[in-house]
């Protein structure tokens, strides 16, 4: 199998991009082929899937986004086809975080997810992607909250989940407490809602 792939982006194409490693050109389909230039030499990290008719690359500029299509996978009735729709839809931790919070309103916007897909997500994923929370969201490894900039920093973090600013604002204020970290305030904001 094929793991990852380091060569020039010789194709750019609506759904894929050209690999080419040592003179020979591979199609790798990729969440979004115009973040990569032709004429650029990139690594792309590979999700290899063979089949009866094909042999296919899905490829991935961090592994992180590549772990969670992998993840995503797993779910009965997520192909890669739809793994990749999800994964263009918005960033690995708005899709995480939707899944933590359970946020159905969110995951059923995503390109082919209904409310049954949006359930069973939620189901095998939840407690698979609970490690993933700080991490996906960007959260400085400060302790301490310093009212100012963390608020703001958790307000963006419950935009990017959908909530219009002044609701934000509202669940951050609502669940601010001292000495909290910026992922504990987040996860905080999160439960209110729920």
């Amino acid at each position: 199998m094929i793991e990852r792939l380091r060569g020039e982006i010789f194709l750019v194409e609506s759904d894929y991009i050209g690999v080419d490693v040592q003179g020979v050109g591979y199609q790798v389909f990729v969440v979004n082929p115009y973040q990569f230039e032709e004429g650029t030499t990139n690594v792309v990290y590979i999700h290899h899937v063979v089949r009866e008719d094909a042999s296919l690359l899905y490829g991935f500029s961090v592994q992180e986004e590549r772990n969670l299509f992998r993840s995503l996978l797993a779910v009965s009735g997520v192909g890669p086809k739809a793994a990749l729709g999800i994964l263009s839809a918005g960033t690995p931790a708005q899709i995480v975080s939707a899944i933590q919070a359970e946020n159905v309103a969110f995951l059923t916007k995503l390109p082919g997810i209904g409310k049954k897909t949006a359930a069973r997500l939620i189901l095998d994923l939840k407690d698979k992607l609970a490690h993933w929370m700080p991490k996906t969201l960007e959260i400085p490894t400060q302790t301490v909250v310093s009212e100012s900039n963390d608020r703001e920093i958790v307000i963006d973090a419950l935009m990017g989940l959908g909530y219009d600013e002044k609701e934000a604002a509202q669940l951050a204020n609502n669940s601010f407490e001292e000495n909290q970290s910026v992922e504990a305030w987040i996860r905080a904001a999160l439960r209110q809602k729920g």
